[in-house]
């Protein structure tokens, strides 16, 4: 599905991203595991379009180079990010932000709603703003990616800052995509939410250090990454 080789990022003299592979099977659950400072949402960027272009390597969907490609254009793909920082539209509601452009059924929106564990009778009305906790606009957003059925979710850090109620929601969500036949980058500090993830590579100071199975890999990390001081840029 999405294969990444050898991609180099330098911004401002520094290297971001260093010479990083990674490999994306059609409906799995890939996680890219992390520390704060170490180049993942810039990964996801590259992947999506967003703001940068690699200065060496590819960017392969499907078999076909994106790597030059414009948003727009890896979007009508089946390419999806969902952002480090969910969206707020002050006065449109949540039933209209998952029906945007889509052309779902309030069947369709409903089920996408309780897939993240949001009941449509207390959510379908309520505005898409300030009013929503960092959890419930969380699990918002990964309803709006459910609506769109991508065939690659890039979740950057959708387990960040959100209560304990809402986590077993946003991997529940997450589960709901893989059996819709989608596949997911999952990018993310926490070792609670790659467990369910099919593989786990750990980056730091933009490279892929290793990949392997979710418990293998959180206790290299734990070992390794929890006891390190290297960090690179911000995320």
């Amino acid at each position: 599905m999405l294969q990444i080789k050898n991609l180099k990022l330098i911004l401002d003299g520094k290297l971001i991203i260093n010479d990083l592979s990674l490999h994306v099977e059609k409906g799995e659950i890939h996680a890219v595991l992390g520390v704060n400072g170490t180049g993942k949402t810039t990964l996801a960027y590259l992947i999506m379009g967003v703001n940068y272009l690699p200065d060496d390597g590819k960017i392969i969907f499907e078999g076909e180079d994106v790597t030059r490609y414009p948003i727009s254009q890896r979007a009508k793909m089946g390419i999806t990010l969902a952002w480090q920082e969910p969206a707020r539209f002050e006065g449109l509601s949540i039933r209209e932000y998952l029906g945007l452009g889509n052309g779902l059924k309030i069947e369709e929106i409903e089920n996408c709603l309780w897939a993240v564990g949001l009941p449509p009778s207390q959510f379908l009305n309520r505005a898409v703003d300030v009013s929503l906790s960092g959890g419930e606009r969380r699990r918002v957003e990964l309803a709006s990616v459910l609506t769109m059925k991508p065939k690659l979710a890039i979740l950057d850090e959708v387990d960040s800052g959100i209560d304990v109620v809402s986590l077993p929601h946003i991997v529940n969500g997450i589960a709901k995509m893989k059996s819709l036949g989608s596949s997911v980058l999952l990018i993310t500090h926490s070792e609670v939410a790659v467990e369910i993830a099919d593989k786990v590579s750990v980056m730091c100071a933009g490279k892929i250090f290793k990949t392997g199975a979710p418990k293998e890999m959180c206790q290299w990390f734990r070992e390794n990454c929890r006891v390190c001081d290297h960090i690179n840029v911000p995320d």
